[in-house]
Order: structure tokens, then C-alpha cells, then sequence
């Protein structure tokens, strides 16, 4: 890559130097504020920033939306929203998004309405999220800023023709490095296909020759030595509520697994008070039975392996008698990848519960049987799992060359004017959906 033939220095250190024919301006003489109010609810297309991206939002039964829309802004094409919220939960630095459709989003946001070129000021603003800028303006126990504290923020600014070039030239790297992320997290989607499909047949017991049929809906046939017998004589619900602040280890459902929270963030759906959550311990099973209408892929159930607290409104079971507590909760998971909950809710009927599922049989083999196939399972974890990472890792390297690039590029220190962009595809930044759909819904919340 080129330099400039020359560099002058700019107004922040952590910038150095900037090109010499380039400007330094102000934010607010380069985008003025917007925020126009959605009176009398005339636009009901909802959007939302969402991992670096605005996109829309079309159920609105879903996540966290208003009973009023108009308290919403509406935002239009080529405007740019930031999330200047919750500061120092800043994560990967995905606080900036340029709008593609016509709608409205949260007022909580800042909308921008460029008069330069909107495409390079929202690479800008997202080098400047990367390096951390507005996190350093919300310091102490300030967690959100507005468009008055970075009005007077100094942006590099190129003459047009030459902000123009510098989009179609990150434009067409972007893409190039989303179409090799996207690869990957192809593969590894096979790979936990795959990986799923393996662990169902073990946990039926369908690797094994000598068989009968079942009454179970989503197996024909079991092993000869198996029983078959409702859930609830080898489990029964657990709900033990957090009364006095007695636990503060906050857990979550998400990916199929339940893992630690921050208890302390302002972001995402998280209550007033813990005391209405409920405590589990290792070796529970959570199942979330709510939303059923967005299942996606199905990874509605997870084994506890630690003490912790949960939203009620999640169901909590604790086995009984001669069953592993991993061994049902992945009879149960393979039951959610054949739709078994789903087929439950249907119609306008969006949430079950224990009582729902309690009489729904399910095939258990003898004690040092669970041992065995547990065994089997692990062995087929353990090289998936190593293969994941080793994607994921190439993922995240391919990430931070895409951070490096746009930074680079924007401010200055590679020169792209005469370079000449070819004719190529163009892909957008994943969003990993995943997250979103297994993460809590304001339903949950609420009943919670």
C-alpha cells in the first residue's frame, strides 16, 4: 500500500499525522443532529442497530419494543445512528450503523444527517468507535454522552472525490473479507450439523442393531432394553425464587449453553431486580418454552454447571430416579431439533409450560448405558470443537484486518486515489442472528 506524499499533524495524538491537502473539521460542520419525533405513530417499519448494522425489525412481538412507536425517531436513508449508551459495556465496538431503509428506531440512539459523504463519515466514526473514543468520553460513572459532547470532536476530511474513492475502495475490501468470514462460518454451521446429528443418533440409540418400535413421535424405534415413560417420573420443575438477593451469579440461555452475565450492564433486557429470577444449581435443566414461533435453531435447552440465578420465566427441571442430568437434557435437546416444543405452541400460542410437557415420553436406557453413550458424545465434542475454534479464530483475525484497513484507509495512512477497484459482489457484515434469537425476549422479562 502507498503513502501520501505528504503528512501534516493532526489534533489528536492518538491520530498522528493526516494527509496535507486534508482538512480537520468539526463533527457538527460536517453533520447536524436529527431527531424527528414519530407523532401520531405514521411510520410502523421499526429498525434497529444490531452488531454495526441497521436492519429491520419484523416481529415486533419480539425483543425490546415500545407499546408506543411514537416515541421513536424516524431515520431515512443515508442518516447514521450511534448507540452512545451503556459506555463501558463497549464489547467489539459495533456502536455505529448507516441507515439503508426508511423507518424508525429508538429515540435513545443519535441520529446523524450527513453533509458530507455519508458512506466515508460512517467508516470514520467507526475507526474512531474502534480506537475507543467515545468510550474515553464516558468515564466514571458516566455511561451515555449525546451529540453535544462530540460536536466539537475533530474529524479528518478529505476533499469529495477523494471521500468517494475511499468508499468504493473499503467497499470493495469489506466485501472481500465478509465473503471469506462467511465461508467460514458456513463451515462451521456444517460442522455443528453435523456434530448435532451425530449426537441424536447416539442419544436414541439409533447406532445400536437390535431395536423396537416407539411411541415416541420423533424416533420409530428404540433400543430392545430401553423404557420409554413420561418426563415427569424422571424429573420434575424446580422454581426457587431469588428472595432477599440471596445469589447475584447471573446466568443466561444462549447458543444451548447457560453461561455467565454481567450483572452490573445496562445492556439488554435485564430487570429492575433480581429477586424475581429464579435459583438453580449444577446439574439443572433449563428450557426455554416461551416465543415458540421463533425457534430458528432450536437451542432451547441447557444443562446448569454452576449455582447461579435465571429468569423465571425460563422452566428449571430437576431429575429423579436413574437418569444423568446430561443425558435428558439432551433427549430434550434432540426433541427441540425435531420441533417437538414448537409443535406445541402453535396457533397465537407462543409459550408452554411444565405442565405442557410433563406427560411427554421419552426413552431411557439402563444407568451404565447413559455412562457409555456421555462417553461417545465427549469423544465427538472434543475434535468439533477444536475445529470450531480454529475457525472461529480465523474469523476474528479477518475481523481485526477489516478494523485495520477501514482505520487506516480513513485516516490517511494509505493513500487508495489511483488504485482501481474491479467489479466484484458485493456482501455485508454478518450479523450472527444466533445471538439475538436465543438470547432473553421482553416476554421473558415480563413473565419473569
Amino acid at each position: 500500500m502507498v503513502e501520501y506524499e505528504s503528512y501534516k499533524s493532526s489534533f489528536y495524538d492518538w491520530l498522528g499525522k493526516i494527509p496535507s491537502h486534508w482538512e480537520e473539521k468539526f463533527l457538527e460542520q460536517t453533520a447536524s443532529e436529527k431527531c424527528d419525533k414519530n407523532i401520531g405513530n405514521t411510520v410502523t417499519q421499526v429498525l434497529s442497530l444490531s452488531y454495526g448494522e441497521i436492519k429491520k425489525k419484523g416481529d415486533l412481538n419480539k425483543g425490546l419494543i415500545a407499546r408506543d412507536l411514537s416515541t421513536y425517531q424516524i431515520i431515512a436513508p443515508g442518516n447514521i445512528v450511534m448507540r452512545l449508551t451503556d459506555l463501558q459495556n463497549d464489547h467489539k465496538s459495533l456502536r455505529t450503523g448507516l441507515v439503508k431503509d426508511d423507518g424508525i428506531i429508538t429515540a435513545a440512539y443519535l441520529c446523524l444527517a450527513p453533509r458530507i459523504s455519508s458512506e466515508y463519515l460512517h467508516y470514520l466514526l467507526h475507526a474512531y468507535d474502534v480506537k475507543k473514543v467515545f468510550y474515553g468520553m464516558g468515564g466514571g460513572v458516566r455511561q451515555s454522552i449525546g451529540f453535544k459532547d462530540i460536536r466539537h470532536m475533530y474529524i479528518p476530511v478529505p476533499p469529495r472525490a477523494e471521500q468517494d474513492q475511499i468508499v468504493r475502495f473499503l467497499d470493495w475490501k469489506v466485501s472481500e473479507i465478509n465473503k471469506l468470514i462467511g465461508i467460514r462460518r458456513q463451515e462451521i454451521q456444517e460442522l455443528e450439523e453435523l456434530k448435532r446429528s451425530r449426537i441424536g443418533s447416539i442419544i436414541m440409540g439409533q447406532f445400536q442393531t437390535q431395536k423396537k418400535k416407539s411411541d415416541i413421535s420423533w424416533v420409530e424405534a428404540i433400543p430392545l432394553s430401553w423404557k420409554e415413560k413420561p418426563l415427569i417420573q424422571y424429573a420434575y420443575e424446580r422454581c426457587i425464587k431469588n428472595d432477599g438477593m440471596l445469589e447475584d451469579n447471573l446466568l443466561s440461555l444462549s447458543y444451548g449453553k447457560v453461561i455467565d452475565k454481567d450483572i452490573n450492564t445496562t445492556d439488554g433486557l435485564l430487570p429492575a431486580s433480581f429477586e424475581s429470577y429464579q435459583i438453580v444449581e449444577p446439574g439443572n435443566i433449563i428450557l426455554r418454552l416461551t416465543d415458540l414461533q421463533n425457534d430458528h435453531k432450536s437451542l432451547r435447552t441447557g444443562l446448569v454447571t454452576q449455582r447461579g440465578i435465571i429468569t423465571s420465566a425460563y422452566t428449571c427441571l430437576e431429575t429423579r430416579g436413574d437418569i444423568l442430568p446430561e443425558f435428558l437434557q439432551l433427549e430434550l435437546h434432540v426433541a427441540d431439533l425435531c420441533k417437538v416444543f414448537y409443535g406445541m405452541g402453535g396457533g397465537v400460542r407462543q409459550s408452554i409450560g411444565f405442565k405442557d410437557i410433563k406427560r411427554m415420553l421419552i426413552a431411557i436406557p439402563p444407568l451404565s448405558e447413559q455412562h457409555r453413550i456421555l462417553d461417545l458424545i465427549h469423544g465427538i465434542d472434543a475434535p468439533t470443537d477444536k475445529q470450531k475454534e480454529q475457525y472461529l479464530n480465523i474469523i476474528n483475525e479477518l475481523e481485526e484486518l477489516k478494523k485495520v484497513i477501514i482505520s487506516d484507509v480513513v485516516t490517511g495512512k494509505i493513500d487508495v486515489r489511483n488504485i482501481t477497484v474491479p467489479k466484484y459482489k458485493h456482501v455485508d457484515d454478518i450479523v450472527d442472528d444466533d445471538l439475538e434469537n436465543n438470547e432473553e425476549t421482553e416476554t421473558d422479562r415480563e413473565e419473569a
